[in-house]
């Protein structure tokens, strides 16, 4: 176990997090069975990932244990405050927010985190939310001139996403967002993603760790209590990301309906191609200049090898 702030190591060891090897993490694991089967986390993981059984419960197991104590005490803490202040009111969702880049898993995360978490006593109503549903429809990014910066912080309302967070962090009853149909490449107009008072809503997006703008006061990371960032090195994510290209050029791309059917019929070489130069023209930068950077707002960084496996976990320090 040791102190460490960045992927990539910098030589100092003043940071707010240490670092936990994957072996020492794994010892934390509770002594009750992973409540997953096989057929669920194969369902769970998304394309490149290498989710596995023994991921599950060496990772992601002690996360949710970690979480759930985290929902315990935030429990504790308002119980105790309505005792203060001699009043009684619900205590409202414990909001976690995921963040990462394009391909490094984050979406795997999310959704495995959700059926874990589900399965606590204190938290059986666990609601995920993504924040494609903000991004503005491909007609206003065009009209803009930012089509070519989906998934950059610009491309999303982010007023609409915090107006979310806040309606659903309120105890509100039920709050809608929009849907996003990753087939057609934007948001379905007639769709809609309805939340209704969850004991914990998960927020994952590439963005969701951004700081407050110019002439913001407040951004949605300001309403998570707690917060996970999915690293690992570019050149790995980049590799994922080409990989990742690949099987939806032999798959998803094939569905006439699909946004990018027109590159279903490209010869293996002008794909990788293509995936590069999304790569290094819209994914990379965005990484680099704005993902990345927020690394450090994060309550724990999962940091993953070559081999698509996290190899330690940083907590930061309480």
């Amino acid at each position: 176990m040791s102190d460490h702030g960045d992927a990539h190591h910098n030589g100092t060891q003043n940071t707010p997090f240490v670092e936990i090897d994957r072996s020492d993490w794994a010892r934390l694991a509770p002594t009750t069975q992973s409540p997953l089967t096989l057929s669920e986390i194969v369902q769970l993981r998304g394309l490149g990932d290498r989710l596995d059984m023994t991921e599950v419960a060496e990772v992601y197991l002690p996360i949710s244990r970690l979480l759930s104590l985290y929902v315990a005490a935030a429990k504790r803490l308002h119980d105790s405050t309505m005792a203060f202040l001699g009043e009684s009111t619900e205590q409202t969702p414990f909001v976690i927010g995921v963040a990462g880049s394009v391909a490094v898993g984050k979406s795997t995360v999310a959704r495995l985190l959700r059926e874990l978490m589900s399965r606590w006593p204190d938290t059986p109503r666990v609601e995920l939310i993504t924040t494609d549903g903000f991004l503005y429809p491909n007609a206003e990014l065009k009209r803009r001139g930012i089509m070519e910066r989906k998934g950059f912080p610009e491309a999303y309302d982010r007023r609409a996403l915090l107006r979310f967070v806040s309606a659903v962090k309120s105890g509100a009853p039920e709050v809608r967002a929009p849907f996003y149909s990753h087939l057609k490449y934007d948001i379905v107009s007639d769709a809609q993603v309805v939340v209704r008072r969850p004991d914990v809503l998960i927020v994952e997006g590439l963005n969701v760790l951004q700081p407050a703008g110019n002439g913001h006061r407040l951004t949605v990371a300001d309403l998570f209590d707690f917060s996970i960032f999915v690293d690992a090195r570019t050149s790995d994510i980049a590799s994922w990301y080409e990989e990742r290209f690949m099987a939806l050029q032999r798959g998803a791309f094939t569905n006439p309906n699909s946004f990018f059917n027109v590159y279903a019929d490209l010869t293996d070489d002008e794909a990788r191609e293509k995936a590069r130069y999304f790569w290094r023209e819209v994914n990379e930068p965005n990484l680099i200049n704005n993902i990345r950077p927020t690394k450090a707002r994060a309550k724990l960084v999962l940091r993953k090898a070559s081999n698509h496996q996290v190899s330690s976990v940083l907590l930061r320090k309480v």
